[in-house]
């Protein structure tokens, strides 16, 4: 995914301004910065959840726009540091997407969900469960089980555990990780954290904004963390 020339403004200021952003197969961006540097706003401009001024994002050799979208949409996925699911089921919730056209030739994997749900210390009875009773860190692991689901290349997560407790954050690291070595895949992330600690366990890249715009430099490798594209 290449995005170029990205740029938002609002009365006359400019609150994203990007020249280019990569994400090559196998990436793992972490992306750091003081609050309203823009870090969002770059994975919403990505996503295409957020209109911009001027911008052009090419994903598969092919520039997105007009009816390339939502299927574009499923292949990068963002998600919400505080997900809004509803009052279903969490299997509900996570059957939802496989009913829209887009998502139609994809099937639904329980046994898949199951095991997931298995490593974060819950079995098949969480299933029934309503999303309205959920707490903060069982409601980001539905949207993360229903998101991955889909079987996406890249996902966009906006600081996924800044409202969680230290042992579902490993939790959820945990979860990206197995996800994004999945063996004959070939899958990226973006993650927004303000836990500089947490952008060396699970990035290899830092792109750091400040002020709506990607410091120089954002190329270099965290040297504590072998790349797993060697």
């Amino acid at each position: 995914m290449r995005a170029e020339g990205l740029r938002r403004t609002v009365d006359g200021t400019a609150l994203l301004e990007v020249s280019e952003f990569r994400i090559d197969a196998r990436d793992r961006i972490a992306i750091v910065g003081p609050t309203g540097s823009g870090k969002s706003l770059l994975l919403r401009a990505v996503s295409m959840l957020d209109g911009v001024d001027r911008g052009v994002i090419h994903f598969r050799g092919r520039r997105i726009g007009g009816p390339h979208v939502p299927r574009y949409r499923s292949r990068v996925i963002y998600l919400h540091q505080q997900p809004s699911l509803g009052e279903s089921s969490v299997l509900e919730t996570l059957r939802e997407p496989f009913r829209y056209r887009v998502n139609r030739e994809r099937r639904f994997d329980r046994d898949r969900v199951v095991g997931e749900l298995r490593s974060f210390g819950r079995d098949a009875n969480f299933l029934s469960r309503s999303c309205r009773d959920l707490s903060g860190g069982e409601l980001q692991l539905v949207a993360l089980l229903r998101a991955t689901g889909l079987r996406p290349d890249v996902l966009l997560l906006d600081e996924p555990t800044a409202a969680l407790d230290v042992e579902t954050t490993r939790h959820v690291e945990s979860f990206v990780d197995r996800w994004i070595n999945e063996p004959d895949v070939s899958r990226a992330f973006v993650w927004v954290t303000h836990d500089r600690a947490q952008a060396d366990r699970v990035g290899t890249r830092r792109v750091e904004i400040r002020g709506g715009k990607i410091v120089p430099g954002d190329t270099d490798h965290f040297p504590s963390r072998a790349d797993p594209r060697n």
